[in-house]
């Protein structure tokens, strides 16, 4: 075998040692048989919040399961390609199976890093929010474009994507929006997008053609989890109704169904404007619930402390991406230094690299941290 090869079959072996004691693989398969048979409890839906925990904790421990074992299969057949096309000087088989082996390191390797995922609250749902920043209506289009990067982005991973509020720009675009996006690891994965993203480009609401910077902010907070409990007195809030300014049509609000609550202590603002007032109550309350549990995680965790303090503004030197299509083609992550020339394929969702490689340095740092403290 091949030092390259070698070298790549180690690696996978690696991740898949990672993978085995993040998910405890001994017991595993014991804990999945104590999941069926607690589901097969004919009383366990008199309490749909737990089963439905338990039906997201048994597929999450299904699919880690799933994942280890389709690599370590992968692993052991083309080790074994290679070994026996070595034994009978069929270069082909080897040729075939060293590829298998080279695109399984990237699947390794993307399934090392999900692992990593094991916040508090990295499993969750998760609120992604998007204002304009400078720039007026150049930057409410700017923002227009990131919300259509992860929407793209959430489909890709097959996730739920719920609108819940948005504001019109006066010319073009959208001041805000905001979303639930619902699936595994949503926050977890999303988390690494809050702060702020830089557009560079020939303005095409510039009749001189002009190159235009611009500035839009994202915000992700994780939507609570059934066990977490989080109690808001209400005299800590303040609750406004009022019309939705949608795009126009037959689905503009024509009555003040539209809900706005502001909580006292911190100044949280969260608005929803679908189209049932008790179902924008609901889902503003949620995202309320979201936004001060996303604080207490900033008082317990530096690094998310950090960032969000550091985003700031949405203005020059606050960045953390920027997205430049003129005078040449380049989205740069700032934190990372990864970079890409396809800026058309991140603007359409493809936003993987990015998010792991902000991931790995976070799991370092966390690394190095814990390793200090310990000396």
């Amino acid at each position: 075998m091949r030092t390259e090869t070698q070298n790549q079959v180690e690696a996978i072996r690696r991740s898949l040692a990672l993978l085995g004691q993040r998910m405890d693989l001994e017991t595993a398969p014991h804990r999945l048989e104590e999941f069926d048979a607690m589901i097969e409890d004919g009383n366990l839906w008199n309490d749909p919040a737990r089963a439905q925990k338990l039906m997201r904790e048994r597929q999450q421990l299904m699919d880690q399961l799933s994942t280890y074992r389709l690599i370590d299969t992968g692993l052991r057949d083309n080790v074994e390609l290679i070994e026996l096309g070595e034994a009978e000087g069929d270069e082909e088989i080897v040729t075939e199976a060293e590829a298998s082996i080279r695109a399984l390191v990237e699947t390794a390797r993307a399934k090392e890093l999900e692992a990593l995922l094991d916040g508090e609250a990295d499993g969750n749902d998760t609120f992604l929010e998007i204002n304009a920043g400078a720039g007026g209506t150049e930057s409410c289009d700017w923002a227009s474009m990131l919300a259509r990067m992860y929407v793209r982005w959430a489909e890709r991973k097959g996730y739920k994507v719920e609108l819940q509020s948005e504001s019109a720009g006066e010319e073009a675009g959208i001041k805000s929006a905001a979303y639930k996006i619902s699936g595994p690891n949503a926050y977890g994965w999303l988390k690494s997008e809050s702060g702020v993203h830089r557009l560079v480009r020939i303005s095409p609401y510039d009749s001189a053609a002009r190159r235009h910077t611009s500035f839009s902010s994202v915000w992700v907070y994780p939507v609570v989890d059934d066990n977490i409990e989080i109690e808001i007195p209400a005299n800590d809030i303040r609750i406004d109704t009022y019309r939705s300014s949608g795009a126009g049509g037959q689905h503009v609000n024509t009555t003040d169904s539209a809900v706005r609550i502001t909580h006292l202590p911190t100044n949280i603002v969260v608005t929803s404007s679908m189209k049932s007032q008790h179902q924008n109550r609901e889902a503003a309350m949620n995202a309320l619930k979201a936004r001060l549990y996303q604080l207490e995680l900033d008082k317990r965790n530096a690094a998310i402390n950090a960032q969000h303090e550091a985003k700031g503004e949405a203005g020059w030197g606050n960045q953390i991406r920027s997205y430049v299509l003129q005078p040449y083609q380049m989205v740069k992550d700032l934190r990372t230094g990864v970079e890409t020339s396809d800026t058309q394929g991140v603007l359409d969702g493809d936003l993987d690299r990015f998010m792991q490689a902000t991931l790995a340095q976070d799991v370092a740092g966390k690394s190095r941290a814990e390793a200090n403290a310990e000396e």
